[in-house]
């Protein structure tokens, strides 16, 4: 629904420790939709009252405690790289637990996600935070479904956005909501940004390699893999090296890796894949010296894991130079 009456008040809510960019990036967005017709009217809010110190040092002047003052439109919770790594403060979700609950919808910018949770705001519902806490979400508030791979995630009322940038995609989805997709188009081009960006948060995760296995049979087959990644690794020839039966190694993968042995390969090819195209690789060379059988073969891959083909994922992540041919 598009809502163009009126003005809508919007508060975000800070502390000391905030991260900078999850305060400015959506407050630009609201900022520039005004200069396109809307009336937002933004303020910043403590739990206290108090002026604040963001994570870059930078003094916030706030403009009241977020208790004090009345309903908003839409209720802003920034992030801070303090609380994936320490418990929320009591008190820190003491204080929004009630201004969310009134407010017109509640929304999160990356990490601003534990201080919903740690007030109890995303009990039964989808949220996502930044990719590489979100396994950390899901475990401290399981009463919360985590969606690691969404930039932002709406469910009723309540947003959710990943890291940083995101808030910027999760406020021009408010502002679409707000005055529809025309104004939101004219917001995302003055501030020369994707309207709505291409693929999930797995195309800037780290790669997807985890621990070495356990048993010393196993590492023997991954290590293999590894060293080379263009051989022949199908699954007889995989048990070939162990001198055990299919079954046997698919056994082996599955108790320990919760994977298959094809699935294991084609992770390892796709590492290797992705740093090749952040190289300067072309996309058909990642493909042949990752060891995947054809382009079109690394193509479904990116698109099932990334949501992008190859060629999206480079222009977002390669080098500026090229890579030397040979």
């Amino acid at each position: 629904m598009v809502l163009n009456s009126g003005p809508h008040r919007v508060g975000i809510f800070v502390y000391d420790g905030v991260t900078l960019l999850d305060v400015a990036g959506p407050a630009e967005v609201f900022k520039e939709a005004n200069r396109f017709g809307a009336d937002y009217r933004i303020v910043l809010l403590s739990p206290t009252g108090a002026d604040v110190t963001a994570s870059l040092g930078v003094r916030l002047a706030v403009d009241g405690a977020v208790s004090s003052a009345p309903a908003f439109d839409t209720l802003l919770v920034a992030g801070s790289d303090h609380y994936p790594r320490a418990q929320v403060p009591a008190d820190l979700a003491d204080a929004v637990r009630v201004p969310a609950a009134v407010a017109g919808r509640i929304a999160s910018i990356c990490t601003g996600a534990f201080v919903l949770a740690a007030a109890g705001v995303l009990d039964g519902k989808r949220a996502t935070t930044h990719w590489q806490v979100a396994h950390e979400l899901a475990s401290r508030y399981p009463a919360c479904r985590v969606e690691p791979d969404a930039i932002y995630v709406r469910d009723g009322t309540t947003y959710t956005s990943a890291g940083v940038t995101a808030g910027i995609d999760l406020a021009l989805a408010l502002v679409e909501e707000n005055h529809g997709p025309d104004l939101a188009r004219d917001v995302a081009r003055a501030l020369v940004v994707y309207m709505q960006r291409a693929g999930g948060q797995s195309q800037f995760s780290a790669p997807l390699q985890g621990p070495p296995p356990r048993s010393v049979e196993l590492r023997k087959i991954t290590d293999v893999v590894t060293a080379n990644p263009r051989g022949d690794h199908s699954l007889t020839a995989l048990a070939g090296h162990l001198n055990v039966s299919t079954r046997q190694l698919t056994r082996l993968f599955h108790d320990e890796l919760s994977t298959t042995p094809a699935r294991y390969v084609e992770n390892i090819r796709f590492d290797l894949a992705r740093a090749l195209l952040d190289q300067g690789h072309t996309a058909t060379q990642a493909a042949t010296l990752a060891g995947f059988p054809s382009y079109e073969s690394m193509r479904r891959v990116f698109a099932r894991k990334l949501s992008i083909s190859p060629a999206a994922y480079q222009r977002r992540f390669g080098t500026a130079r090229r890579a030397e041919p040979g």
